[in-house]
């Protein structure tokens, strides 16, 4: 395969993630060259380590570079009437359906209170009780995640949202050279602290980093982070665990997961003529991109930046990356509050 038509192939493939913004075909290739030798002209002579907020971090498994920054957010999700709707869901009772439920509530069975006392249900529903009243937020991701009766459990698991402190939200994104078996370059988790959002961000300087780039995120997470990621289900989280496991590295990331291309696409697909992010973010967030590189012209950006030992090729991945984390607060909360008033 050509090498024009090989980044066309990646371009497609990347079309859903986060590095891949903005990209137009009618951008001909010719602009990235042109665009990576204007960015080593400005940048030669300087360092990573100009970089604001940039420190050299180190773990177990050696150095890698950490930027950090921070920023104000109006973040806020609202109380709504989440456990009063999900205690009316009775689909959530193991053995009951669509119809089943119709005609449990037909006879008077209106929520899992009401079912408390049914001779067939009762246990179920007393334990699925005292899990919505102790706000066992992870139990409940789960009991929706897994329920087959999909339209009102998903728009209960927005509406989980609220159960949530905003401290274990870890807004993250990835970014690679290539699909499958090569190094993460850059991983990133934007975190709410109070009215701020604080973004790390951890570089591989040189390729015998990766190790202790993956490590240094893992230790942002704990057993209460909530993954929010723009196509990570499918993506990010297990190309982490696939690298994570080439170097033998303990990585647990079975945590709940909000994939925002999932709720994007129920609420916007009639609306916009595709759900790509650089779609959603044009039509819904009013926002555009310059000078942005593609997912795709990565992998030969870094290349340069290693070769030529010149900061310039990766400066715009680095800062539209740390952009793309930051906008996921954002995009969360649009989700959560289109969702509630669709609902009524």
């Amino acid at each position: 395969m050509k090498n024009n038509e090989n980044k066309e192939f990646l371009n497609s493939i990347l079309s859903n993630s986060l590095g891949s913004k903005n990209y137009s075909s009618d951008i001909s290739f010719n602009h990235f060259e042109d665009y990576k030798k204007e960015l080593l002209e400005k940048h030669k002579n300087q360092s990573l380590y100009d970089i604001e907020g940039s420190i050299k971090n180190e773990n177990d498994y050696g150095f890698n570079l950490k930027i950090t920054s921070s920023e104000k957010i109006d973040f806020h999700i609202m109380e709504c009437n989440f456990k009063e709707n999900l205690s009316k869901n009775l689909k959530l009772i193991p053995g009951v359906g669509p119809s089943k439920e119709e005609k449990l509530k037909e006879k008077g069975f209106n929520d899992l209170k009401d079912l408390s006392s049914h001779k067939t249900y009762s246990n179920s529903a007393e334990k699925l009780l005292n899990i919505i009243e102790n706000n066992s937020f992870f139990e409940i991701f789960k009991l929706l995640k897994e329920n087959k009766y999909s339209k009102e459990c998903k728009d209960n698991l927005i509406k989980s949202l609220s159960l949530v402190e905003s401290e274990n939200f870890k807004f993250m994104d990835i970014e690679t050279l290539g699909l499958l078996n090569c190094p993460i370059i850059l991983i990133g988790v934007a975190e709410i602290k109070k009215d701020n959002i604080i973004t790390s961000q951890y570089f591989l300087e040189d390729k015998s980093q990766e190790k202790s780039v993956i490590s240094s995120y893992l230790s942002h997470i704990d057993e209460d982070s909530i993954h929010v990621t723009f196509n990570g289900a499918s993506f990010d989280i297990p190309f982490i665990k696939n690298r994570a496991s080439y170097y033998n590295l303990d990585c647990n990331l079975n945590h709940a997961h909000f994939d925002l291309v999932h709720p994007a696409r129920s609420l916007w697909k009639n609306k916009l003529p595709n759900c790509k992010l650089t779609t959603i973010e044009k039509e819904i967030f009013n926002m555009k991109r310059e000078n942005d590189v593609p997912g795709s012209e990565i992998p030969d950006y870094y290349e340069t930046y290693l070769n030529k030992n010149n900061i310039g090729p990766v400066i715009p991945i680095i800062e539209h990356h740390r952009q793309d984390i930051v906008s996921l607060a954002s995009f969360l909360m649009k989700i959560y509050y289109e969702t509630l008033n669709n609902l009524g």
